[in-house]
């Protein structure tokens, strides 16, 4: 058994679908379980409606005209889908009554998107001699917490998945499922989602629950680059990675599975495969546990845009566990997250995402400390096997230094899989040009 995890580019439209059925077909004898998000931009759509209905106006004309054309481009009918169209407005209608939407109702409106979007492909490929049955998540026994909009999977799927998919498993069922990603229900049964990377999550829990050989998801390159194609034309593959540094790469920037994806698979083992959906002969990028062979000293460069970088400096005589337990407790009041971090005794330099209201948290702060803020700043990530670190940063600051770069803060992870750099946002994609040549483009 595979598991093939899709996303909502891949099932867009009709052609996206016909192209993501022909993937299932070359598939079929790996008995593959299908997790599908909604369909492009669904979920914005089904958000923006709710607002509108808030608002006083119930309008589903977007949603329901997507899927009902993308039903007449492939030649299909799924009465199911009706169903459920006029279930959306019967929401949208009680929101658009009540002047009010909960997180409750929010995770319930948005459970549309995947719930339409299995029953299509399903549909279609049964119309094209695939026998294929679709899903609800809880339908194969996918079971979430009450914390709407971010629920976490309560332990119980670790015998519910198996106990609903194994006659599918053992070829006892031939119909192959199609799961919906992002979404469960709770012990009461009410809907949930599951925050961010939920399609992920969802594939990866099935595949570790299931035991399945291999976890896919598919995208539109040839796996994990070393660097985003868009700053360096000349990225290539990265043929293996471990769990621990996909994480460290999804956390900063770069577009692989979620890192709280990987939690399943590090209890299991089971690998994952980052697969290009035009490419289907690519064999793609594999994340394991550990490394089958030696790796390369740096794996890949990624950056994240619009972070802001906090300098701050102790102003009191609090010593060095007075002064950190206070700064970190303002974070946890502001419930503000820290991407990288550098400290000495009195003083601290850090980084937050630039989106994050930090006016009450810089007032805080600043009644023991001396606080500068700068935005516009960028964090350039090298995931890299830091025990080789003296190497690593020597060649990438001498390749920096000839070209006048100077960076404003260093910070190597706890994990030991990454060194972080802190530059101006307008020079970060120079940087990870700069580095990639460096470490990638070497002359033999």
């Amino acid at each position: 058994m595979i598991v093939m995890k899709f996303g909502g580019s891949s099932v867009a439209n009709a052609e996206r679908i016909r192209h993501v059925a022909s993937i299932i077909r070359a598939y079929n004898d790996k008995r593959p379980v299908v997790v599908l998000s909604a369909m492009g931009d669904t979920t914005d759509y089904l958000l923006e409606a709710a607002e509108e209905a808030v608002k006083g106006n119930v309008d589903t004309r977007r949603i329901i005209d997507l899927h009902n054309q993308t039903q007449r481009e492939l030649g299909i009918s799924v009465d199911s889908l009706v169903v459920l169209q006029t279930e959306l407005t019967q929401l949208l209608t009680g929101i658009f009554m009540i002047r009010e939407l909960t997180k409750r109702t929010r995770d319930y409106l948005v459970s549309f998107g995947e719930r339409m979007s299995v029953r299509i492909m399903a549909a279609y490929l049964c119309s094209e001699g695939i026998k294929a049955k679709s899903y609800d998540a809880w339908d194969i026994g996918i079971l979430s917490d009450s914390d709407y909009t971010s629920a976490e999977l309560l332990d119980d799927v670790w015998q519910t998945i198996p106990s609903h998919l194994n006659p599918y498993k053992e070829g006892k069922e031939e119909f192959i499922p199609i799961v919906t990603g992002f979404i469960a229900k709770d012990k009461n049964g009410n809907i949930t989602t599951l925050g961010r990377g939920g399609s992920d999550l969802t594939a990866t829990i099935i595949g570790a629950a299931m035991k399945a050989e291999e976890i896919q998801t598919w995208k539109d390159v040839d796996g994990i680059m070393t660097t985003d194609p868009r700053i360096c034309a000349d990225a290539r593959p990265v043929p293996e990675v471990t769990y621990e540094e996909a994480q460290e790469l999804a956390f900063f920037g770069a577009q692989v599975l979620h890192p709280r994806s990987m939690i399943p698979c590090l209890r299991t083992g089971t690998p994952v495969r980052v697969k290009n959906s035009y490419n289907i002969e690519s064999p793609g990028s594999i994340i394991v546990a550990r490394h089958t062979a030696k790796p390369n000293p740096v794996c890949a460069i990624t950056s994240v845009k619009q972070v802001t970088l906090i300098d701050i400096v102790s102003t009191r005589m609090l010593g060095a566990c007075g002064f950190l337990a206070h700064i970190f407790n303002q974070f946890l009041k502001w419930n503000i997250s820290i991407d990288v971090i550098a400290t000495s005794e009195v003083s601290v330099s850090l980084t937050v995402n630039s989106k994050a209201d930090l006016a009450g948290l810089l007032e805080d702060l600043g009644r023991v400390a001396e606080v500068h803020a700068k935005s516009e700043k960028a964090i350039v990530t090298i995931i890299c096997d830091a025990a080789h670190s003296s190497a690593i940063l020597a060649q990438g600051f001498e390749a920096l230094a000839k070209e006048k770069i100077n960076v404003q803060m260093i910070s190597q992870g706890a994990s030991k899989v990454n060194i972080s750099f802190i530059t101006d946002d307008k020079e970060a994609d120079r940087v990870v040009q700069i580095l990639h040549s460096a470490y990638f483009n070497k002359k033999r």
